[in-house]
């Protein structure tokens, strides 16, 4: 099994480096970091890190994960990650062991299951993905904890979704559209850091907003389109 890792950052010079370095090599076949429209040294110190650095510079959460997915080139799965250094690139064995041995198409990681540094999450980005998790459950019948970042699927599965959600509705539509076609989706409990540098989501008011509407409003919108 051939591993494309996608890391989407928007000024993560104090991280990227650090995680481009921590993800696995014996694990993975091409690292690509979308530099989604960087004023810092983003894309300097992922290329220094050893990565391939792709330019997506509409301004989108959803936009730089699918420039990642459009550049890769080597791998049968694709995993996503942050470029904050709170996912935890270590633990990318766990999230590709359900694939390789055949029991998944698409693997969550949990930051709600695993281990987290204390002040990771706040409380109001655990209760969101809490009840969204639990409508998801509720409406397609899956047994997940959390909507996290850290996440791998089949490549080819992955691009016959159509994604449209360009922004902060990105991961809610990946599951949702994978659940609606039935996939075997497995979720691993994953290790959870305290982001370096400033959060341009939960750290915000306007961010904290935006990423809560996108995560309800995906699945209502596929309820009622249902």
């Amino acid at each position: 099994m051939r591993v494309s890792v996608v890391v989407p950052a928007f000024n993560e010079e104090e991280a990227i480096g650090e995680v481009v370095r921590h993800i696995p090599s014996d694990l993975v076949d091409e690292v690509i970091v979308v530099d989604n429209g960087s004023t810092d040294s983003t894309a300097v110190r992922a290329r220094e890190a050893g990565a391939t650095v792709v330019s997506e510079p509409r301004r989108g959460y959803g936009a730089a994960c699918h420039a990642g997915l459009m550049a890769t080139k080597k791998g049968d799965v694709v995993v996503f990650l942050d470029g904050d250094n709170s996912d935890d690139p270590r633990n990318l064995s766990r999230l590709l062991k359900p694939l390789k041995k055949g029991e998944a198409d698409f693997v969550l990681g949990s930051r709600l299951s695993g281990s987290q540094e204390p002040g990771a999450m706040s409380f109001h980005a655990r209760l969101g993905n809490w009840f969204v998790a639990r409508l998801m459950n509720r409406v397609y019948g899956l047994n997940i904890t959390d909507i996290a970042s850290f996440r791998a699927i089949r490549r080819d599965f992955l691009l016959s979704f159509g994604m449209e959600q360009m922004t902060f509705g990105w991961p809610v539509e990946m599951l949702v559209k994978a659940a609606k076609r039935r996939a075997r989706i497995k979720e691993v409990p994953i290790d959870y850091h305290k982001r370096m540098g400033t959060s341009k989501v939960s750290g915000t008011i306007k961010g904290s907003l935006l990423a809560g509407y996108y995560m309800l409003w995906i699945p209502v919108r596929y309820i009622i389109k249902d």
